[in-house]
């Protein structure tokens, strides 16, 4: 099994483009609790009304914590699409600093349940998300 630390770098080597575009990186997976947080450094080239950033921003940021746990999970995975995304904007979320955590609630396969959420550099909660996804695992051994 590999290191927590492994498991980390290799994530942030293959990021989507999108997540290294919005400053975001991998900074902690609990593989036993199937959650993970990534940190963010959002600049205003992604905010509407000068610093606030704009809502599928958001979305993408929550969407990738609440899935890597699974991505880590099941490296036999051969897709995942979303069946529903909730996002509930809570505060404005502004350009900066945030923290995003995301978790596997239930691991029904192949319906998955998880949950989002984001804090500004305060620790102030911003935005929650749930999430309902689909995954397909090989069955080549």
């Amino acid at each position: 099994m590999k290191s927590k630390e492994q498991i980390i770098e290799k994530s942030n080597r293959h990021a989507a483009k999108y997540t290294c575009f919005l400053g975001g990186k991998l900074v902690d997976i609990d593989t036993k609790k199937n959650a993970c947080t990534y940190e963010y450094n959002i600049s205003k080239d992604y905010c509407h009304s000068i610093d606030v950033v704009q809502g599928g921003f958001i979305t993408a940021m929550l969407d990738t914590a609440m899935s890597q746990p699974l991505i880590v999970a099941h490296p036999d995975m051969t897709h995942m699409s979303s069946l529903e995304i909730k996002t509930n904007y809570l505060e404005p979320t502004r350009a900066g600093k945030l923290r995003v955590e995301g978790c596997v609630i239930k691991n029904n396969y192949p319906i998955i349940f998880m949950e989002g959420r984001i804090y500004n550099e305060d620790n102030v909660l911003t935005a929650t998300a749930s999430s309902v996804g689909k995954i397909k695992i090989s069955t080549k051994q």
